[in-house]
């Protein structure tokens, strides 16, 4: 193995261990990453030498921020689609991870970002530390909560995943694992060992041996507000009610809200709306799909990438500029078929 390599693939002790390997990045995905990461779990799932998959990421910082959102930028500023193909075969690799037949341990330390928690959070064993920071930030650079993200939000308790969604709220471990995007709590400084007890035993020996009681989760503690002010179907009605509930939290929650891009903040909100009923994961990718391909040709994608990561001035010109001037078509344009084009993922039962 070499350090240059992006992902580091290994088989040791039973174990197929991924390791995201861009740490100045904080193991930012990219295309080449999903390809190395596919081919590995294919091959694994008919080596009896690998009992397990575990996914880490290299450094200190996290897991993985997210995808690569300046390629993204670039691609979408030029009018090209190369990211139509990242985002295809992410969203493959994503079921892939939901529906793998041996377990799949991610060890969700640190930051794990949009296209992180796609790697991490559809699989069976999620493991959070006191330094987890996970989230779905994408409302803020004017895109779509994606990877199936907009799945695991609706599928929160009551409202929460609204609120994470249109806040890009940061989920703490505690929130992490009320909020269903985790399982359970092990310390930092017990990781390493946690890893090398999968290889001598069965995986829920090992969490049984290493994992803790969750921290409190601060998120859970505010449902109530939450719940009240996010039942609206418009952005517009959920902002009016944080405004009026005379909960500082809320009314922070709706500042946060309109900072955001208006379009996006609408499509999400339907996004989630429909990802509740749908039948399973790949019902969801598929929309999302259609959802992140009309993304990559609108203004606010480019624009809210511009301002938050490449001149970082911070200061996104949206267009719309309001919740006001979104208008239905332009919700509904984001959800139009793609013909031949669409993603095509087949129901399949969820889990192992």
């Amino acid at each position: 193995m070499s350090d240059e390599l992006e992902v580091l693939i290994e088989k040791r002790d039973g174990l197929g261990l991924i390791t995201l390997n861009r740490p100045k990045a904080i193991n930012a995905l990219n295309h080449s990453m999903v390809k190395a990461m596919a081919k590995a779990l294919e091959e694994w799932k008919s080596d009896d030498d690998v009992k397990a998959v575990v996914l880490t990421g290299a450094g200190e910082r996290g897991l993985c921020a997210g995808g690569d959102i300046v390629s993204i930028y670039h691609d979408a500023k030029d009018g090209k689609t190369g990211s139509l193909d990242f985002w295809r075969e992410e969203y493959i690799l994503n079921s892939e991870i939901a529906n793998y037949p041996k377990p799949y341990v991610a060890i969700m330390d640190g930051i794990v970002m949009g296209g992180g928690v796609g790697v991490s959070a559809h699989g069976d064993i999620r493991i959070v530390t006191e330094r987890s920071m996970i989230g779905m930030p994408e409302t803020g650079i004017g895109f779509i909560p994606d990877v199936g993200g907009t799945y695991l939000l609706s599928r929160a308790p009551g409202e929460l995943g609204t609120h994470i969604a249109l806040t890009t709220a940061r989920l703490s471990a505690g929130d992490a694992i009320a909020a269903g995007f985790a399982d359970h709590f092990i310390p930092s400084e017990n990781i390493e060992t946690f890893i090398a007890a999968l290889a001598s035993s069965s995986v829920a020996e090992a969490v049984a041996q290493y994992a803790e009681s969750a921290p409190v989760s601060e998120l859970l503690a505010q449902q109530s507000w939450i719940d009240a002010a996010y039942s609206a179907d418009d952005v517009s009605t959920i902002v009016e009610r944080l405004r009026a509930s005379g909960i500082p939290d809320a009314e922070k929650a709706a500042e946060q809200i309109l900072g955001k891009s208006p379009i996006a903040l609408s499509v999400t909100l339907r996004s989630l709306r429909h990802a509740k009923n749908a039948a399973g994961l790949e019902e969801v990718l598929n929309e999302e799909f259609r959802v992140s391909t009309a993304a990559l040709a609108s203004h606010d994608l480019v624009e809210g990438i511009r301002a938050q990561v490449v001149e970082k001035d911070r200061n996104p010109k949206w267009l719309p500029a309001t919740l006001d001037d979104v208008t239905a078509e332009s919700v509904d344009a984001y959800f139009a078929p793609l013909g031949d084009n669409e993603l095509g993922l087949a129901p399949q039962l969820q889990g192992n």
